[in-house]
This record gives structure tokens, sequence and C-alpha cells, in this order.
């Protein structure tokens, strides 16, 4: 059979061997993470019942570019290995786990997005038990830490065009851990017309956030919040056995609002938990049944 030849006459094995990479510009791809973890807030009182909060791992950066910024951890991605490996294998080396939930968020390609030449991040989003780890600083990060996440929403404008409408945003994130406080102001705009839906994250003011993590951070609370509602997801955050109050917590610090006990447990507590015989043996305040998984089925 004869070999399929181009426009210019080369077969397939011709055209690959006069091919040259270096004609095109490459960027650099690297992974980003944001991973996320629940503790208890210290109240100081044991007869309490303990809070919640929700945490993100970040890393200070040692080095140029955003010397002493506050940053997400990853990497770039080796040539040998896929961008999850690659995210997988910072995991690794920065909390010393694996097999954890993980998922890609996005691809954020914005060419001014790293000062030192053009860097793609295909952003993941984890979910881990922080009692189980043992962070470590990278090579080009000076020490790790689990900052302690808020984040407020105000509406800015909202206009109705002919084919749909424009929806402006505002994220207001405050990230603390002990005396540092990060803080940024993300704008969401969301343009939606009978063609499609436009949404883009600008920053609008940054303090302390390293490169454009603080998009990435508000993008991937953004997919939290979504898929709690309809997923499993937010048991990963959980212990292998918790009790409703504790899962329930799980869900307000994501949602970032109080929810009523009653509807949340016929609504989350009977699909996603299933009873065990063991209680909780705090000191100061009644035991509580102990709850476990229960598996959804897809």
């Amino acid at each position: 059979m004869e070999e399929l030849r181009d426009k210019n006459g080369l077969t397939e094995k011709e055209y690959l061997a006069a091919y040259r990479p270096g004609d095109y510009v490459k960027p650099s791809v690297a992974v980003d993470m944001v991973i996320f973890s629940a503790a208890n807030k210290n109240t100081g009182n044991y007869r309490l019942l303990p809070q919640k909060e929700l945490k993100i791992l970040l890393i200070k950066r040692s080095g140029h570019p955003c010397l002493g910024a506050w940053a997400l951890p990853g990497g770039f991605v080796e040539p040998n290995e896929t961008t999850e490996q690659a995210a997988m294998r910072e995991l690794k080396e920065e909390t010393s786990v694996e097999n954890i939930y993980l998922e890609q968020l996005y691809t954020f390609s914005d060419p001014g997005r790293d000062p030192r030449t053009w860097v793609m991040s295909c952003s993941y989003l984890a979910l881990i038990d922080s009692s189980k780890v043992n962070v470590t600083a990278g090579d080009d990060a000076a020490s790790a830490s689990w900052f302690t996440l808020n984040l407020e929403t105000t509406d800015v404008s909202f206009s109705e065009h002919e084919n749909g409408f424009t929806r402006v945003t505002d994220y207001h994130l405050l990230l603390t851990d002990g005396d540092i406080r990060l803080s940024t102001t993300v704008r969401h705009t969301v343009d939606r017309n009978d063609t499609g839906t436009c949404s883009r994250y600008d920053i609008a003011e940054n303090n302390g956030i390293a490169f454009d993590h603080a998009r990435i951070i508000c993008y991937a609370v953004e997919r939290l919040r979504g898929k709690v509602q309809y997923t499993d997801i937010a048991l990963n955050l959980v212990p292998e056995y918790f009790t409703l109050t504790e899962l329930q917590q799980i869900y307000e610090i994501i949602l970032g609002k109080p929810l009523i006990k009653a509807p949340f447990r016929r609504k989350y507590g009977a699909l996603l938990a299933e009873p065990t015989d063991k209680q909780t043996s705090d000191a100061g305040h009644r035991p509580s049944r102990l709850f476990k998984r229960k598996w959804m089925s897809d």
C-alpha cells in the first residue's frame, strides 16, 4: 500500500524527520495545587463543641520571583510525566501523603501570569485530613503553613442586554495564620449571551499572594462550593468516624453560611452517612453517635 503524501509530497516519516520544534514558541508547564483541609478552631473551652475552620496550604517563596510572598505548592512538569503525575509527585513531596482526593481544576494560561516566561499552570484541587499530614517546604520555599481561609462576596453590578446579561462579583479573600494576614480582591465577571457564557477572574487588589494564585484559590472555592451540593466530596474532609454535627460544620465552612440542622440532616445526613455503634468520648459534653461514610453510587 502506497504511503500517503502531503501537499509538499512528503510521507509522514519524511515530514517528522524534517520537523523543527524550535520553530514554535513553547510555554513552560507547571502544576499548582489548592490543598484544602478542615481543622478544629481553638476555643479555649473544652466544654464547647469544637468549631471547624477551612484551611489551605501555602508555601513562602525563598527566591525570585515573588520573593517572600506566599504561594500555592507546585512545580514544573517533568518531560517524562503527565500533569496529574506531576501533581501527585509535588503533593507527596510537600505533604508526605498520597492516595487522597485530587481533581484537575483549570488551566491558567495568560501569557503575563509569570514574570520569568510564558508559564501555563494546570491547577489541581486536593482535599486532605491535616492531622495526618507532615508538611515540609520544598526547595524553592522558606516555609509551609496551613492558613485559615475566609471568602466573602459582594455583588458589584448586574445588567441585562438583548441576548443575555453581565454579572460582576467581587471576591474578598482573607488568609490568616497567626499574625500573618494575606488579603486580595478578585473580580469575577460573567458574560452570558445566546452563544454561551464567558467567565473571567481578574485580581483587583493583592497583598502578599504570589503570581495569580489568588485567582486560582477563588476558582477552587467556587468549584468546591458547587460540588458539595450534588456529590459526596465533603466526606474527604472528615475522619473515618464523624458526628453529623462535624459533617454539617464542614458544609458550613465550605459554603460560608450557617445551615439549619433538621433540613441538613434530611438532605445530606441520610444520604452521605450511616450510623455505627461507636460514640464520641470527649470530656465536657454528652457523647454523640459516630457515623461513617456511605458510598454514593454513580
